[in-house]
């Protein structure tokens, strides 16, 4: 049927094909960084409930679990079935390893009672627009007069 030296060349022609092709690089893509991505997807984002956000620094190495403890660090602590920021502070911070919120009340003399509800929805939609490292905003409302101004850092 088919000769030898005619077999050969064949595979030898395509084994040279094979190997002309292009070499891509492999990526790996930590579980944490997949994590995050499905725990961001899975909630809902307001972008009206932040505004003035700036990207400071996106190489700024801040772990979501840390920025989860340290949102929830604000006002001496609103986790569990604690609602709102307590004892009218005109500043505060929450703090957590590679994460620290510092939060301001925007107007001169007003005092912050941000809800735990609207803190959250501020955090995931400054998380919407600056999706790594540090970053600053405003939220809409959550003061006695006006607004909340934030940073998140790494302390």
């Amino acid at each position: 049927m088919h000769s030898s030296a005619f077999l050969q060349s064949f595979l030898l022609a395509s084994a040279s094909l094979s190997l002309a092709g292009p070499v891509w690089p492999r990526f790996s893509v930590d579980n944490t960084h997949l994590e995050v991505l499905a725990l961001r997807a899975s909630t809902s984002v307001n972008p009206a409930a932040v505004s003035g956000v700036t990207c400071i620094d996106k190489n700024v190495n801040i772990v979501f679990h840390d920025q989860n403890v340290a949102e929830l660090g604000i006002c001496g602590g609103i986790a569990g079935t604690i609602q709102k920021c307590g004892g009218s502070p005109q500043t505060t911070t929450g703090t957590s390893g590679t994460a620290k919120f510092t939060l301001k009340a925007a107007t001169s003399g007003a005092t912050i009672n941000i809800s735990k509800g609207r803190w959250e929805q501020c955090v995931r939609a400054a998380r919407a627009v600056c999706p790594t490292g540090s970053l600053s905003g405003t939220c809409a409302g959550g003061a006695s007069t006006g607004n909340v101004d934030f940073t998140l850092a790494s302390p």
